[in-house]
């Protein structure tokens, strides 16, 4: 059967998953995961999306809601509006930007958005609330993952940095989460070019320099997932994809259609090649609401699908010396996402609908 044919009509499907905005069900949540991984089986998929609108307004006083209305079940983007609408004029000044904002484009593998960190602005209630926007963002096997890698990196969350542009009742709006390892967003689709709200990174460092296993890294399963992919490649394959010199890791600029990607086309592979990439693509998409996977899969879909993404892996700072490749890259017109394994895992992802 023509796998073309198949990644077609997976991306046919896209449109019957519902939105984080509908507020699923349990049942309905469930259903869409299961849409979602059926659809990754046979297209693949990778994230990226652009934040939201700056609204001048008179500061209202703060409005503290009781921990017990915060249930993680309500959609990030209810949240982000729940927190903003319960900001001090104080805490507005210090966290709050304009959508037009350069700051809300930038991706760092760690920085502080703004300065204040969450323990130092926010409080308590309010602290739950941005636990409830990550909830929200992740899924029910990685959130308790996210919590713990920012334990480890940072001491929590309390020590990361939150930021909210543009206006959230408005047209367009982003609250943007950093801090070590981590920048994450949720902007309710503001933008439709992109999914995640615009470039993302994350990573994790139980040990500043990992054994060549990498022990306790949350992340190191996808690596895994895409060596999988390598070591099912003949010989004149892993002489395409495998280089010397990776790019810098944040080297994430969406090049368009007429470049040249390094690596291999994996519209070059064989049918179950591509279902090994494919279960690499579950990998990394797994940590994120299926709103976000439903996103990132269109973007792909728009630009020529699985087939126009090349796949390379990288030669230099192998780990322990073993052939399971620490750094290694997908990169196609509109997607990059950049994985690097040593000495601890960074990658930085960046994915659009039109690279321009």
């Amino acid at each position: 059967m023509d796998t073309n044919a198949d990644f077609d009509a997976a991306n046919s499907n896209i449109n019957t998953l519902p939105t984080e905005l509908d507020a699923p069900t349990r049942r309905d949540f469930l259903q869409t995961v299961g849409k979602t991984a059926s659809v990754l089986a046979l297209a693949g998929a990778a994230p990226f999306l652009v934040p939201v609108a700056a609204r001048a307004q008179t500061p209202l006083p703060a409005r503290p809601l009781p921990a017990s209305s915060l249930s993680s079940a309500k959609p990030a983007e209810s949240l982000v509006k729940t927190l903003y609408d319960s900001l001090t004029p104080g805490q507005r000044a210090a966290v709050c930007l304009p959508w037009e904002d350069p700051l809300r484009s930038q991706v760092q593998a760690n920085w502080a958005i703004v300065k204040p960190t969450i323990g130092e602005q926010f409080t308590p209630a309010q602290q739950e609330m941005i636990r409830g926007v990550l909830r929200g963002l992740t899924t029910d096997e990685w959130y308790p993952k996210l919590r713990d890698q920012m334990q480890n990196d940072a001491g929590g969350l309390a020590n990361y940095h939150v930021a909210l542009f543009g206006d959230p009742h408005g047209h367009k709006f982003e609250c943007v989460l950093t801090g070590r390892h981590v920048t994450l967003r949720a902007d309710g689709h503001s933008n439709e070019n992109a999914a995640f709200g615009g470039p993302i990174f994350y990573g994790h460092a139980p040990q500043e320099t990992e054994k060549p296993d990498h022990p306790g890294n949350i992340y190191w399963q996808q690596a895994r997932q895409a060596n999988q992919v390598f070591g099912a490649l003949d010989g004149k394959q892993r002489a395409l994809a495998l280089l010397d010199r990776a790019p810098g890791e944040n080297t994430i600029h969406l090049q368009g259609a007429g470049a040249a990607f390094p690596g291999i086309a994996i519209g070059d592979l064989s049918r179950d090649q591509k279902g090994l990439v494919a279960a690499t693509m579950r990998g990394l998409l797994a940590p994120y609401r299926p709103s976000d996977a439903d996103a990132v899969m269109k973007d792909i879909a728009a630009n020529g699908g699985l087939d126009k993404i090349h796949l390379s892996f990288y030669k230099q700072d192998d780990s322990g010396g073993d052939g399971i490749w620490d750094i290694w890259r997908l990169e196609g017109p509109a997607l990059v996402w950049h994985f690097r394994g040593y000495p601890h895992v960074h990658t930085w992802v960046n994915v659009a609908k039109n690279a321009s």
